[in-house]
């Protein structure tokens, strides 16, 4: 049972085809609609963005937590993987606003002594010169 020569030509082909479609089709994704803001985005809002897999919105994100909130998309040029032209390619896609209330907590403020107590809670000695006891 031997296969002749047109017959593993056109299995070639047809293998090469099917490679070709499946590497173009998993390469290719939708853009979003709109520009995803990098101040509030998640890790899958981040991923809808060209150029954006799972490894550099987790480097977004971890660099955001770290550092705060996003100034420009510029910044992004700070993660090790995104150059120039990986930047260019996704900045149309990307915008930068400051985070709201709702997707921060406020960070705390560290105070190197502690608060001063106030008001009825706190003693403080009464400033009366002492009186001599009654005789």
């Amino acid at each position: 049972m031997g296969y002749s020569k047109p017959q593993i030509r056109l299995s070639l082909s047809i293998l090469a085809l099917c490679f070709v479609f499946g590497v173009s089709s998993g390469a290719t994704k939708k853009p979003p609609l709109k520009p995803i803001n990098i101040n509030t985005a998640n890790s899958e809002e981040l991923q809808q963005v060209p150029g954006i897999g799972p490894v550099t919105a987790e480097k977004i994100l971890q660099m955001r937590k770290s550092y705060g909130a996003f100034k420009s998309v510029d910044d992004l040029l700070s993660i090790r993987g995104i150059g120039k032209k990986r930047l260019e390619k996704m900045r149309k896609y990307l915008t930068v606003s400051k985070s709201t209330a709702g997707n921060r907590a406020p960070r705390p403020t560290v105070s190197a002594s502690p608060p001063k107590k106030t008001g009825p809670t706190s003693f403080d000695p009464p400033s009366v010169e002492a009186e001599e006891p009654p005789r």
